[in-house]
């Protein structure tokens, strides 16, 4: 199934049950109010919302709308917890690069992982607010996941079954902040600012045999502005699959359900697929002619990240934001 949150109903949002072709929902307050509350309670609605889908995508409900992607916040407008993992190898290694910095010693043994802003996640059409240029901004496209409470210690191999929603978020980064942050030795702050999603979170089944358990075997397209960027396939190079991630997550601590778990930017070896980030791109120029020659976002400059099944659907709807020019109060 998918499911969406309607921006008019408030902090959280409203529940609702979208199409499999993204194109009509309907409103279910009288199975759950917010996505929240059904994740709260999922093994009790999870089927109510099932039913609603199943005749949803038969055209067999009166309520139903047009859904409007400018009408939705993201999916969980604000989550208890956002946990932003590195799971791509090749990226670590190429943004770590244009910093000067050495991989980690145990990258391939130890996730890397981070505790991300979380009290407001952007809806799929929401602006990219940035108070000056030259911070750096970036996009960071990702595939995420969505879990249901997960105890402390949880096996890897349990892990999986934790796992209700996937979603695609934008990670922005503000690249010229992070470098004097992590020199700090207390992780980000200022460099990740509120991240956006996509328009609705699918259950693992709705996707099919692109989904193994673990990792999602599809390219990820992101475009500038309507050119390419890149579109390296999310399942592929991903060297710990989300299973791990959430393992490694409640190593010491349960997740309450509604935990958020990201792949961190998806990336590729192979750079003849393009980049999830600018970053990688500059990293990529620099090493091939010396300079980048890539910009970062800047004000006016639009983003598209969206996936596609093997059909040429779009599973998740796209997320797309314009970058806009926000010095903030005063």
């Amino acid at each position: 199934m998918k499911l969406a949150s309607l921006a008019a109903g408030g902090r959280d949002g409203a529940l609702l049950v979208v199409g499999r072709d993204l194109a009509r929902a309907i409103a279910v307050p009288h199975i759950a109010p917010t996505l929240q509350a059904a994740l709260d309670d999922w093994r009790a609605v999870a089927p109510e919302l099932a039913s609603v889908y199943r005749l949803l995508n038969q055209g067999a409900l009166s309520g139903a709308f047009d859904l409007d992607p400018e009408a939705l916040a993201a999916p969980l407008p604000r989550a208890y917890q956002f946990l932003d993992g590195s799971a791509y190898l090749s990226h670590i290694e190429r943004v770590r690069r244009a910093r000067g910095a050495a991989m980690p010693a145990d990258a391939e043994t130890d996730p890397l992982m981070y505790q991300g802003c979380s009290d407001g996640f952007l809806g799929p059409r929401a602006p990219i607010r940035a108070a000056r240029e030259d911070w750096g901004i970036d996009l960071e496209a990702e595939v995420a996941v969505v879990t249901g409470d997960v105890p402390m210690g949880v096996p890897r191999e349990a892990a999986a079954g934790r796992i209700r929603l996937l979603m695609l978020v934008n990670d922005v980064s503000l690249r010229r902040l992070i470098p004097a942050e992590l020199a700090k030795g207390f992780g980000f702050l200022h460099g990740k600012p509120r991240s956006a999603c996509s328009p609705v979170a699918v259950s693992p089944g709705e996707i099919g045999a692109a989904w193994d358990g673990g990792r999602l075997h599809l390219p990820l397209e992101v475009d500038v502005n309507g050119e390419r960027l890149g579109a390296p396939r999310a399942g592929d190079d991903m060297a710990f699959d989300f299973p791990a991630l959430i393992a490694h997550a409640a190593k010491t601590r349960p997740l309450g359900a509604g935990t958020i778990i990201g792949s961190g930017t998806v990336a590729n070896a192979d750079a003849g697929r393009g980049f999830c980030c600018i970053l990688e791109r500059r990293a990529v120029e620099t090493a091939e002619g010396g300079r980048a020659t890539t910009p970062f976002l800047r004000f006016g400059d639009r983003v598209r990240i969206d996936m596609r099944d093997r059909a040429g659907d779009s599973v998740f709807g796209a997320i797309e934001q314009q970058v806009v020019d926000d010095a903030g109060p005063g």
